[in-house]
């Protein structure tokens, strides 16, 4: 696996106005397809870097190539079609599909320095990626009983309100660490989901933000990341390394 890059927090204007020395976390960023599970041991090192205090946080930007991901509650009979490899994974949630043109984005805080919150946490998570998209003009929204984030769509043709899902969350946590974290659909291809019930639900589809017509690239949106990441994550307090 190529090592990741890392960003410079200016890119996204960021202020850094946090007291002291403190910094957020370490940007990085993969400019070709990661293997999974290349993806899976950066981030456990990182992880218990990270957590032995020999590394600062941080928020890893890629893409995978074709793939699903089962997480522990995958249910074997939403596998409809193994077209591509599939991966278990000690990440919540069930069956998710990777691929080119999805941002995936793994997050590794260190929430025992922050606030040792899991479900704080996740909550972040979402309404981070519902900023995100506030930006180019999309409504994100939480679905009670529905993991991810939503957008509304036109009506079907008998009336009944349609709603797709443009992002998708699983989080691990190794004493406190996080890692896993976000995939928001910018332009991947939609029928690669079709080998899957994605995160159990079959009442319900999944667009992209160009399928909702919008010219959005993966450095738009993580411009947009970066810009709200602040505005979500407050209270920081670990240390990281001058970027």
């Amino acid at each position: 696996m190529r090592a990741p890059e890392k960003l410079l927090r200016s890119i996204a204007n960021a202020p850094n106005d946090r007291p002291g020395d403190q910094q957020g976390p370490d940007w990085l960023i993969s400019h070709h397809p990661v293997a999974y599970p290349d993806a899976l041991a950066f981030m456990e090192a990182r992880v218990a870097a990270i957590h032995a205090g020999e590394a600062p946080e941080a928020i890893w930007l890629l893409e995978h190539p074709p793939l699903y991901t089962a997480g522990t509650s995958a249910d074997p009979r939403d596998l409809l079609d193994q077209r591509f490899p599939v991966h278990q994974t000690g990440r919540g949630g069930q069956y998710t599909y990777h691929g080119p043109g999805q941002r995936v984005v793994y997050v590794m805080l260190d929430l025992k320095r922050r606030q040792p919150d899991l479900r704080a946490y996740v909550h972040q998570l979402e309404d981070w990626v519902i900023a995100a998209l506030a930006q180019f003009n999309v409504t994100g929204e939480r679905r009670d009983g529905r993991v991810g984030i939503w957008v509304q769509r036109a009506p079907l043709l008998d009336g009944r309100p349609r709603e797709d899902k443009i992002a998708a969350i699983g989080v691990r946590v190794r004493r406190w660490v996080t890692y896993h974290g976000i995939a928001v659909n910018v332009e991947p291809e939609l029928d690669h989901f079709a080998g899957i019930v994605p995160c159990g639900i079959r009442e319900h589809g999944v667009t992209s933000l160009v399928d909702l017509g919008l010219p959005v690239s993966l450095p738009d949106l993580d411009l947009a990341l970066q810009q709200t990441f602040d505005a979500v994550f407050a209270g920081y307090h670990a240390p990281a390394d001058e970027i």
